[in-house]
């Protein structure tokens, strides 16, 4: 049989052949890097609710590359996906994508969605029992995504892209999505996928930022007890819902749904609306998750990743994720100054607001030294505070930044 013949029958592998080394070193390196992501997710050493499913779509979009016209290559998962009205209607009904991509993931509500299933796994008790404190390691851990924007610019990439990938310091896989879907549609897929691959730098190399910049005798400081327990009720936590929600849209209407995604999510829970918290927490935050990591899977060809801008992003996000480490540390290390050596400079790193990761990485490095030594409530309440002030950033860049250009 004519080889030619065999490789119009296999396309993927005919259009391999008909590309630039360029294209053919991407495809099968993110069908690699596809596989990674599973075997990571499996392992646990990367979140498999999400890193599965993307590994997957990653897998089979950069394989499943034929001839839609002669001399055209794409893909049934990514070229039918389009914006125009006047197509939108016919191609829902064509493309098992389109549906997803349109009404869930190119407006930002797929983010806004984990977002409200993140606020029903929030028990904002820790904020309230220590509101000052929380909230100045939060805003000190905010370091990467203050300082790598003016980084940024100066590397060439435009105040919209540079808001949008400065947010990766944030650790915050929906407020990056939602950023950049409102300041730099044309990058959001790149700046997305770097945010949630380098989220699993939070679990494999915050450790090792904190050996470095802890020594092993302050690790192992058991924070000093209350002067007075303090115990928040769920009426003082849905208070605190209704009014913080209020005022942060007051002040920030750009991120509103963000507020109001993660506040509705917390009030649910305080108010013991059961049946609500079920739903929110099972079906809308893992269907949301799952098809989340297969969308960002899909966009993920090789055309796409291998922009020449993808280097820079790269090298800024893992930037941005070490700087608010450094920050948080830092935060952690004034507090230690302020009490007089009663309080673990461990504990800042927790306010970096990828929820609970941070928290029980400051938790196990503790232990590390101190199997008898607790901060999960001290950084939990940094943890969360992250989110708040993550989503206070997010709406500072997506106001100001339009002002500028």
């Amino acid at each position: 049989m004519d080889p030619h013949i065999l490789l119009k029958l296999f396309q993927g592998i005919e259009t391999l052949f008909a590309s630039s080394p360029t294209i053919i070193i991407g495809r099968l390196g993110l069908m690699l890097l596809g596989m990674l992501l599973v075997y990571l997710g499996k392992k646990e050493v990367l979140e498999p609710l999400l890193m599965i499913p993307m590994g997957l779509g990653m897998c089979a979009v950069n394989a499943g590359v034929l001839f839609l016209s002669p001399g055209v290559q794409g893909t049934l998962f990514v070229d039918p996906l389009i914006s125009e009205t006047g197509q939108l209607m016919n191609i829902l009904q064509i493309d098992f994508l389109q549906p997803l991509y349109t009404l869930t993931f190119s407006n930002g509500l797929i983010a806004c969605l984990v977002f409200m299933g993140i606020g029903v796994l929030l028990d904002v008790s820790y904020v309230l029992a220590r509101p000052f404190e929380s909230m100045f390691l939060a805003l000190c851990a905010e370091l990467g995504t203050v300082a790598t924007f003016p980084i940024a610019v100066a590397a060439g990439l435009s105040y919209n892209d540079a808001a949008s990938i400065s947010m990766v310091g944030g650790a915050d896989g929906p407020m990056v999505l939602f950023t950049s879907l409102t300041l730099s549609k044309n990058l959001f897929v790149p700046i997305t996928v770097v945010a949630y691959l380098y989220l699993g730098l939070t679990y494999g190399g915050y450790p090792y930022l904190i050996k470095l910049l802890v020594p092993r005798r302050l690790r192992g400081i058991k924070p000093a007890p209350p002067k007075k327990i303090i115990v928040v009720s769920s009426g003082e936590k849905l208070a605190f819902c209704v009014i913080a929600g209020t005022v942060l849209c007051l002040l920030f209407p750009v991120a509103a749904p963000l507020f109001l995604s993660l506040f509705v999510g917390v009030a649910v829970k305080e108010a013991g609306l059961t049946h609500f918290v079920e739903f929110i927490g099972g079906p809308i935050l893992y269907g949301s998750t799952f098809f989340l990591g297969l969308l960002l899977g899909v966009l993920c060809e090789a055309n796409t990743i291998l922009n020449p801008q993808i280097l820079t992003l790269l090298l800024l996000g893992i930037l941005s994720l070490l700087l608010s480490g450094i920050g948080g540390i830092i935060g952690g290390y004034l507090l230690y100054f302020l009490k007089r050596g009663k309080y673990n400079p461990v504990i800042g790193i927790a306010g970096v607001s990828c929820v609970p990761t941070t928290a029980k990485v400051a938790q196990k490095s503790v232990m590390e030294v101190a199997p008898e030594v607790l901060i999960l409530p001290e950084a939990l309440g940094a943890n969360i505070s992250g989110v708040i002030t993550t989503a206070i950033l997010a709406g500072i860049y997506i106001t100001l930044i339009p002002l500028l250009r």
